[in-house]
């Protein structure tokens, strides 16, 4: 895998062109930044911004994104930045303007094909597709006892994708043998991207190093080979990262939140 060649197909087909990530969401070209736009309980934020952006560019597209933000009343809007770009200190602006950085993520890419194999799971645990709002609520608990977040936001977005476009959604977690979720993982499809994208992934403290996060990696991987995708992406925590890089993911590089909160 030639890791420049599929960074540019990366920042072409999925941010450039990104498209909505899922009902109700709406992708705009704003000037040299594409961004998301939807409700307060959507991810709204910019996506793409272009690589010729300079200095004073950067300041008029900071100041016209937090003008958007503001404008529609969203309690938070955030510039997904990545490493490679442009120009150089686009952070430090975006912290000038109110912008606060959350933890860096690692941009992780795999063929597809390369993590097909068997599914290989811990005694008493098995694999459960997410179908229904039922299953979005355990899967919602395994994200809070996974991470001590709250699961509202995500029990939200899965009931709303399962309902009007489930075509390009997969949802999966793993129950232990009393029925308690003890991981889960979603998975979008982009399609005409060859891109499919892994979300989530988080496991409870005392199922972890047992092979579940492993299991549902593998398990969303087939599914993607088998409807054509020819790469797997992951904007992966430092805890996931290393997993991740032993199962043949390689990085293109960091991404970084920068989130505004208006009023703040």
């Amino acid at each position: 895998m030639r890791t420049d060649d599929v960074r540019a197909l990366y920042d072409r087909t999925m941010r450039e062109r990104a498209r909505p990530d899922g009902p109700g969401v709406r992708v705009e070209r704003d000037g040299p930044v594409v961004r998301q736009v939807g409700g307060p309980d959507d991810w709204n934020g910019v996506v793409w911004s272009s690589p010729d952006l300079d200095a004073e560019g950067a300041d008029a597209a900071i100041a016209a994104q937090t003008g958007h933000c503001a404008a529609l009343g969203l309690p938070e809007f955030e510039w997904k930045l990545y490493a490679h770009d442009r120009p150089a200190d686009l952070g430090d602006r975006l912290r000038a303007a109110g912008f606060v950085p959350g933890p860096p993520e690692t941009l992780l890419v795999a063929p597809a094909e390369l993590l097909t194999g068997p599914v290989a799971l811990p005694d008493g645990v098995t694999l459960r597709p997410v179908t229904d709002a039922a299953g979005a609520e355990l899967m919602a608990r395994a994200h809070e006892r996974a991470f001590g977040t709250d699961g509202s936001r995500l029990l939200h977005q899965t009931v709303r994708r399962l309902e009007e476009a489930p075509e390009d959604f997969v949802a999966v977690m793993a129950v232990d043998g009393d029925g308690e979720p003890v991981c889960s993982g979603r998975m979008e499809l982009y399609p005409g991207t060859g891109f499919a994208g892994l979300w989530g992934g988080g496991t409870v403290a005392e199922w972890r190093g047992k092979g579940v996060y492993r299991a549902l990696v593998t398990y969303r991987a087939r599914i993607a080979a088998e409807r054509g995708y020819r790469y797997l992406q992951v904007d992966a925590s430092a805890m996931s990262a290393p997993i991740l890089a032993r199962l043949g993911f390689t990085a293109l590089g960091t991404t970084t939140p920068y989130v505004y909160r208006a009023g703040r």
